[in-house]
């Protein structure tokens, strides 16, 4: 009788047992099939800044575009503020199953170095799946400041210690890093000040109350060519297509400096390898689109489409160089 009942007890528990890994075993075909399928529903993408921008407007381009590929509705949600931690930190806490996804920016790396504690871990709670495009910055002088090239700039700067002074969109900007790494590059001393805003930043340099800036190609190739401002040297190793004549940082005054505002793609960290590669694919294909390229190199960006192997070691050089500027400027927003 005991015998009858520990041989029921056994077998019961050893089908029990095989019911459960084969259950174990059916749990990774099945989330393997269902990453095959993705999309099934609606995706958004977040962008953290607010509608209008360059970011944002590529952002709708290729979400029209991937709706067409994917058959399923892809939106843009704009979600700015907090230096555009606001909506990192949205797509960061989001479910990693590739249904929100982020345009992110240089931004990003300059919170990191910048901001003495964010709300997410850049590196753990973001995946990066590709790096879109890159816009060079350029430094850009009131016409009547002291400077008719950049080694004017500079030696007038080297001369006049504390005299010159640059604007700022902001503390925690690319803007106002990419000057630091200038300064320190070139051992000069001019000082920041900061404004609520890219727009009011170019003012004031156009309005003669400070006398230079760094600022993105796309804004001021119109008030270089309108006289409003002068274009002395841009920060990307090559030399902008919107500004052929001025030279580069790198060929003149900084050897070495290569820095730019960039776009790229973030899933939620989680997100399987399978579907961050649908994902990517997916954008590469819609950025091969002649109209949406042609659209975003008109707007003076360079598409890159890289691969998240290659865009993650663009991040760590990223990180590494705007945590060092920032260590050394003593930049820190509580």
């Amino acid at each position: 009788m005991k015998n009858d009942y520990r041989r029921k007890l056994l077998t019961g528990g050893a089908a029990a047992l095989g019911t459960a890994a084969l259950a174990a075993l059916a749990a990774p075909v099945a989330a393997a099939d269902k990453d095959s399928a993705f999309p099934t529903r609606p995706v958004r993408i977040v962008v953290p800044f607010p509608p209008g921008g360059s970011t944002d407007i590529t952002a709708r381009l290729v979400a029209a575009q991937l709706s067409k590929q994917w058959g399923q509705p892809v939106t843009v949600e704009n979600k700015p503020g907090a230096a555009a931690n606001i909506g990192t930190e949205m797509v960061s806490r989001a479910e990693p199953d590739g249904y929100t996804m982020l345009l992110g920016t240089t931004a990003l790396p300059i919170s990191a170095a910048t901001f003495a504690k964010l709300p997410y871990d850049p590196h753990k709670d973001l995946v990066p799946v590709m790096l879109v495009s890159t816009i060079a910055n350029v430094l850009v002088v009131n016409p009547a400041a002291p400077a008719a090239t950049v080694q004017d700039f500079l030696r007038y700067a080297r001369d006049n210690p504390g005299k010159l002074n640059y604007a700022s969109p902001g503390a925690a900007t690319g803007q106002r890093l990419t000057f630091e790494l200038l300064k320190q590059a070139t051992g000069i001393d001019v000082v920041h000040v900061p404004y609520k805003g890219g727009a009011p930043a170019g003012q004031a340099v156009m309005g003669g109350e400070v006398e230079s800036m760094i600022m993105n190609v796309v804004e001021a190739t119109p008030q270089v060519k309108a006289g409003r401002l002068r274009a002395l040297a841009v920060t990307t190793r090559e030399r902008a297509r919107d500004l052929p004549d001025v030279p580069t940082l790198h060929e003149t005054v900084a050897p070495g400096i290569d820095t730019s505002v960039w776009q790229g793609v973030f899933l939620p960290g989680g997100t399987s390898d399978a579907v961050v590669g649908r994902i990517g694919a997916a954008w590469r294909e819609a950025l091969a689109t002649p109209d949406i390229r042609s659209r975003l190199e008109d707007m003076g960006m360079k598409v890159v489409a890289g691969s998240p192997a290659a865009f993650k070691d663009f991040l760590d050089a990223e990180f590494t160089q705007w945590r060092d500027v920032a260590r050394k400027a003593n930049i820190k927003v509580e």
